[in-house]
């Protein structure tokens, strides 16, 4: 109802005819002189939409079966425009607005049920306070943003290095603040490295950041495994830069992102988000509140490969696929980002959490989904093609390894995790040793960018990292 008052006030997106629903209660009535219809299984008969037409799920609290099920009613009633408001848990409790509407698409469908989180009760922690966010314009970092102008912050930085990304990303959040989502924090965008070191202990003091959240990384495996200097530079001591940077401010909470990919690390990137975190856990003794979210994959993300299917599926095929028996664990942006936000404000600092992922999908069953998604039939008329494992990638993902516990927190999705380092030295020797061969020095020109070498530190740092025995220097 407030969808449909809202669209005939703004008298410009053409006007509401039918409500649909499966309650006998209300099928019959009216509400504002339009129509309730139904039961949905009869939206062929009841209706028959033009080209220009188009329906709107507003169901926030529908289920994934339930959501699948009405999506393929109304393509068979040949909607050619759907969309759908986002779960209860970005919605703020029903207070939907129009603009939150957008295009149905293959991560409604694929995803499993979202966890249900109370961003209102779960953002308290951040009333008053000035939230910093490094990576915004990324994909969990850009989400984090959009829950976060619910909380009430004084103040959310964007920081990022992209600035097409953080310039995208500031419109959209100054957009949705002008349509009465969220609440009128001052939203500052910053462009910057987190490899610059003093800039980042300039930054962070300058801009009295009381909690960090740390999203930036570079992330594609097989792209880092031909760039593995650039990798440890951003991801450990881009992090290094970041912490001690929160650390000398006197910033009060500091959240790390982290992956899978750091259990038992095989890939440069893995390697690199476990150095980060021992980075992290290293500062236990100096009285920084820090925490460390460890999840999976997420579906729609720019470096996952739903984005990378769906352009397959729509120039005709093939779709590519590296092992028939690959799996990985998968969840939407938006649960990621909310059970984050949950986490952090669970009140347990010094800790590393991961999420509950649910059960692994293989890769080749979630290709054939999204043919079917896109109205194709898998091999029949959509190739799926087999390629192999890129250099650093694993056969299936683990979300905690042999040397580390998991522990049931007082929210049923989040878990606490007990671990021992697997490190074969502490993470400050680890940092010396790569220093000269992502930094200059004089003194050892030869090591600088020496990408042999620094996998030759990465292999005796962490037991289990692969390393090719052709490895080039540089």
């Amino acid at each position: 109802i407030s969808i449909a008052n809202e669209i005939k006030a703004k008298g410009i997106f053409g006007r509401v005819v039918a409500f649909f629903d499966d309650d006998p209660e209300k099928i019959g009535k009216k509400v504002n002189g339009i129509p309730i219809l139904g039961p949905l299984s009869d939206i062929i008969e009841l209706i028959n939409p033009g080209a220009d037409d188009e329906a709107l799920i507003a169901i926030p609290s529908a289920s994934q079966e339930l959501i699948k099920d009405i999506h393929i009613t109304l393509r068979e009633a040949h909607f050619s425009r759907i969309k759908i408001l986002p779960q209860i848990s970005q919605i703020i409790e029903g207070d939907a607005h129009l603009i939150q509407a957008r295009e149905l698409n293959p991560e409604d469908l694929l995803a499993r049920d979202p966890v249900r989180v109370s961003l209102i009760e779960s953002l308290r922690y951040v009333k008053e306070k000035r939230v910093l966010i490094s990576g915004a314009g990324g994909s969990i970092g850009s989400e984090l943003s959009r829950q976060l102008i619910h909380g009430g912050a004084e103040r959310l930085y964007l920081f990022g290095h992209g600035e097409n990304s953080i310039y995208e990303l500031l419109k959209e959040l100054k957009l949705l603040q002008e349509e009465g989502v969220g609440e009128k924090a001052t939203i500052v965008p910053i462009i910057g490295e987190l490899q610059d070191k003093e800039y980042m202990r300039f930054l962070i003091k300058r801009l009295k950041a009381d909690i960090i959240f740390h999203t930036a990384a570079h992330k594609h495996v097989s792209l880092l495994e031909g760039n593995p200097v650039e990798a440890v530079k951003n991801n450990v001591f881009g992090t290094k830069n970041l912490i001690d940077a929160a650390k000398e401010a006197g910033s009060s909470k500091f959240i790390l992102i982290s992956t899978d990919k750091a259990v038992e690390p095989q890939s440069v990137y893995g390697a690199s988000k476990l150095l980060a975190e021992e980075i992290i856990l290293n500062e236990r003794k100096n009285g920084l509140k820090y925490l460390i979210v460890r999840f999976g994959n997420v579906l729609g993300s720019r470096g996952s490969i739903l984005p990378i299917f769906t352009r397959q599926i729509l120039k005709g095929g093939p779709v590519t696929v590296t092992h028939p028996q690959a799996r990985r664990f998968f969840m939407t942006i938006p649960e990621a980002a909310s059970l984050v936000l949950k986490t952090a404000g669970l009140g347990l600092e010094g800790e590393m959490f991961v999420l509950d992922m649910g059960k692994p999908i293989n890769i080749k069953e979630l290709a054939e989904q999204l043919i079917r998604f896109y109205g194709f039939t898998p091999d029949s008329e959509i190739k799926i093609k087999y390629t192999q494992l890129f250099p650093g990638e694993k056969l299936e993902e683990r979300l905690f390894g042999d040397n580390e516990i998991l522990e049931k927190t007082e929210f049923p999705k989040i878990f606490r995790l007990r671990r021992k380092s697997i490190l074969e030295t502490d993470i400050n020797t680890i940092l010396e040793k790569l220093r000269p061969i992502v930094f200059f020095n004089p003194s050892f020109p030869e090591l600088f960018r020496n990408r042999k070498e620094l996998k030759k530190i990465l292999k005796e740092a962490i037991p289990g990292f692969g390393m090719v025995d052709n490895e080039p220097e540089y």
